[in-house]
């Protein structure tokens, strides 16, 4: 195996904004048919999307922080539900970098493999010979009609009587897949449920996921890689972000294609870019943008900045914070350009609709959820322990 030349971030995000034209003409297909289309598929493998958490041993890019957000913002310019996706696939890459490296050689037999994932202990692995039998079902697996593999999380039984939590990889042809993903927001991800019925796991695609936690990962040959070498969680809340950001970009984008063209109904404006209220508007809208934007950065520059160095409490909870902050602004941002964008904007053709459903369901997400995040950095900051392992 050789390692691929990893293109800069500029050509990264370049490739990234080119794409935005083909998701937003196949926005409207990829939510009617609650999956990513064909050819959206095809061109987000085309310009590395997939490669960019992929050990670069593998033709992976081993991209930082700071292009992740960069090029998610991008894709979420173009559709929520297409760059959600490729974050999902970019966490769940770097999740499997966490296994032993021959582990690593089965998953990532090609270095555009595509994984799905929870952190949600929704099954039960009992121990036998040899590795595990896992029984259980998770939802919301977000990209899993176009993934080889699933990063699963269980509980084990202990020889205590009490349970522990791992981690393991199982191929996504050993699981039985439930289409279940009728909502209102993020259609498109195709995020159905999963189920195994007694799927036995070799032990060496097994972690603890309390090891995990505490950054033990069992990789040797990706120990000195320097995004290999941060908590799981603030990776995790900085590969989602940028995505935030570009959905309220793509409302931006999207208000101003149509506002040369509309009046305000039942007044004297016969354009809406003459009246105040509009100037407001959108004043205050693209402040909230740039604070959403501000906080990505910054989340994404911890990330970067504290590779392979101890996270305190407060830095990994400030590192969700900040996540809960792009998710709070953003979603700000767009219910304000969806106020300002009139009764005609509910059509579905019109993607501001969608985009107000999308951010809704963003905000709404357990790990991403602003309320929860502020309170878990609230707690950090008054000194009291953190209630939650997820950190």
């Amino acid at each position: 195996m050789k390692h691929a030349q990893a293109p800069a971030q500029e050509e990264l995000v370049r490739r990234a904004a080119e794409l935005v034209p083909l998701l937003q003409a196949n926005a409207l297909a990829t939510e009617d048919g609650r999956l990513l289309t064909p050819d959206s598929l095809d061109a987000l493998r085309d310009s590395g999307v997939f490669r960019m958490r992929v050990p670069a041993r593998y033709g992976g890019y081993e991209s930082d922080a700071r292009t992740m957000v960069r090029v998610a913002t991008e894709l979420g310019r173009g559709d929520g539900s297409t760059s959600w996706t490729a974050s999902v696939w970019w966490i769940t890459s770097w999740m499997a970098a966490m296994f032993p490296d021959e582990v690593q050689d089965e998953v990532f037999d090609s270095p555009d493999t595509r994984l799905c994932g929870t952190l949600s202990p929704t099954g039960m692995a009992v121990r036998r010979n040899g590795g595990a039998v896992l029984n259980g079902k998770w939802g919301f697996m977000s990209g899993a009609r176009h993934s080889q593999w699933q990063v699963i999380v269980a509980v084990t039984p202990t020889a205590d009587g009490g349970h522990e939590p791992i981690m393991a990889l199982v191929p996504l042809s050993d699981l039985q897949i439930v289409d279940d993903w009728f909502t209102s927001g993020l259609r498109g991800t195709g995020s159905i449920t999963t189920i195994a019925q007694d799927v036995f796991i070799p032990e060496e695609r097994i972690l603890s996921m309390g090891a995990i936690l505490h950054e033990q990962y069992a990789s040797k040959l990706n120990a000195d890689s320097a995004i290999y070498r941060n908590p799981l969680l603030p990776v995790a809340s900085a590969s989602s972000v940028g995505t935030v950001v570009g959905m309220a970009k793509g409302a931006w984008d999207a208000f101003f294609r149509r506002l040369p063209e509309r009046h305000i109904t039942y007044t004297a404006y016969t354009s809406q870019k003459d009246a105040p209220l509009t100037h407001f508007q959108v004043a205050e809208a693209a402040l909230l943008i740039d604070e959403a934007e501000f906080h990505a950065l910054r989340l994404a520059g911890q990330v970067d900045e504290k590779s392979g160095t101890q996270w305190t409490a407060e830095e990994r909870a400030r590192a969700r914070a900040d996540m809960g902050a792009v998710c709070d602004l953003a979603k700000r941002a767009v219910d304000l350009l969806t106020t300002a964008s009139g009764g005609s904007s509910i059509y579905s053709d019109v993607p501001m609709q969608r985009i107000q459903r999308d951010m809704q369901a963003v905000n709404l997400h357990a790990l991403m959820h602003p309320d929860t995040n502020r309170e878990l950095y609230g707690r950090i900051l008054c000194g009291m322990p953190p209630n939650t392992f997820y950190l």
